[in-house]
C-alpha cells in the first residue's frame, strides 16, 4: 500500500479509494458529508452514530427520484436515520506497558468477549506496528484492529517517503488526529504506542476522542485497576530485564483472576533500540494451580510470575 502510493501506481481505478471510510478518516473531514457529496457512488459501510446526537445529513436536499434504480441499496441507506448496532457489545481486556532502563515493556491477556460470551481465547491485543513501535489494544476489536493497520501504513509510508522512521511522538499525534473526529460515536478505540526512537524509550497513550498523553507507565482495559495494583507497588525505573518481565506477567495474571472479561494467555514484548520482539506467550490457567500448590507448601511463588 505505502509503495503504491509513492510510486503512483495501483491495480484498480484510484478514486475507487476515494470515499472508503479510511480516506474519510485520514482526511479528518465529515464523513457524513463527504458522504452525501459522491451521491450514486456512495459505499455502504457501518457509521457508528450515537443517539443522543442527531446526524447532519445533507443528502436529504438530494432528489433521490433522479438516481438510478441500481442505486437502490444506497437509497434506502441515505434515507437512514441512523445505522444502529442490533445489540449492544460488552467488552474488556487487560494491557499493560511501561518504561525501565532496559527499554518499553508490552503485556496483554489474550480473552475476546462479547456481551457474555468468550468469543476467541487467544487474540493478538499487541500489534507490531513498525520494525521500532508495537501498540496495546483495546475497545472493540475490530476498531483497534482497522486502526493499526492504518496506523501501520502511515508508518511505512513516512519511511519510503522520508528516508528515515517516524518518532513514537509524530506516530501519536498522527493516530490521535485520525481518530478526533470520530470523537462522541460509537468508536471505541484505547491504545499505547510503545517503541524506540533517536530520543530513547518512548511511551503514549491514545483514546478514540483524540486524546494523547505520555507517560511512564499506562496499564487500560476493564482488568487495569487490578494490574496497576500490582504495578504501583513493584514497579521502578531501574528494574533488570528479568523483573520487568516478571512484574509484568504477574500484574496480567492478577488482573485476569479477577476480572472476567480478561484471561487465556499472557503475550508479552520488549522493544529496545534494536527493535520489538516477543518474548512469548504463556498460559495462564496453569498458573493459577502452580500458585495454590506453591502455598500449599509455603513457598507461594511460582518461576516466572
Amino acid at each position: 500500500m505505502a509503495l503504491q502510493e509513492v510510486c503512483h501506481f495501483y491495480d484498480s481505478v484510484p478514486s475507487s479509494s476515494e470515499h472508503s471510510p479510511v480516506a474519510l478518516a485520514l482526511e479528518g473531514c465529515c464523513a457524513e458529508y463527504r458522504s452525501a457529496k459522491v451521491g450514486h457512488s456512495l459505499p455502504v459501510f457501518y457509521l457508528p452514530v450515537m443517539k443522543s446526537q442527531p446526524v447532519c445529513q445533507p443528502w436529504k436536499t438530494i432528489n433521490l427520484s433522479t438516481m438510478p434504480s441500481s442505486t437502490s441499496s444506497v437509497k434506502s441507506f441515505m434515507l437512514a436515520e441512523e445505522s444502529k448496532r442490533p445489540f449492544d457489545l460488552s467488552h474488556g481486556t487487560t494491557t499493560l506497558s511501561f518504561k525501565f532502563q532496559g527499554g518499553v515493556i508490552a503485556a496483554a491477556d489474550t480473552r475476546s468477549s462479547c456481551a457474555k460470551k468468550v468469543e476467541c481465547p487467544s487474540s493478538q491485543k499487541i500489534i507490531p506496528i513498525h520494525s521500532h513501535l508495537v501498540g496495546t489494544t483495546s475497545g472493540t476489536s475490530a476498531d483497534c484492529t482497522l486502526w493499526k493497520r492504518i496506523l501501520s501504513y502511515k508508518c511505512r509510508l513516512y519511511q519510503l517517503q522520508n528516508k528515515r522512521t517516524l518518532t513514537v511522538r509524530g506516530t501519536a499525534k498522527l493516530l490521535s488526529g485520525a481518530l478526533f473526529p470520530f470523537k462522541g460515536t460509537e468508536l471505541c478505540v484505547a491504545a499505547t504506542l510503545c517503541g524506540w526512537d533517536h530520543t530513547g524509550p518512548a511511551l503514549y497513550y491514545v483514546y478514540s476522542d483524540g486524546t494523547c498523553l505520555e507517560g511512564d507507565l499506562f496499564s487500560v482495559g476493564s482488568g487495569s485497576p487490578y494490574a496497576y495494583s500490582i504495578l504501583d507497588r513493584e514497579y521502578h525505573f531501574d528494574m533488570s530485564v528479568d523483573e520487568a518481565y516478571c512484574l509484568a506477567r504477574r500484574a496480567v495474571y492478577h488482573a485476569t483472576h479477577r476480572d472476567a472479561y480478561s484471561g487465556g494467555n499472557v503475550d508479552l514484548y520488549h522493544v529496545t533500540k534494536e527493535g520489538w520482539r516477543k518474548i512469548g506467550r504463556e498460559n495462564l490457567f496453569p498458573v493459577y494451580y502452580e500458585k495454590k500448590e506453591a502455598q500449599l507448601h509455603g513457598s507461594g511463588e511460582v518461576p516466572g510470575f
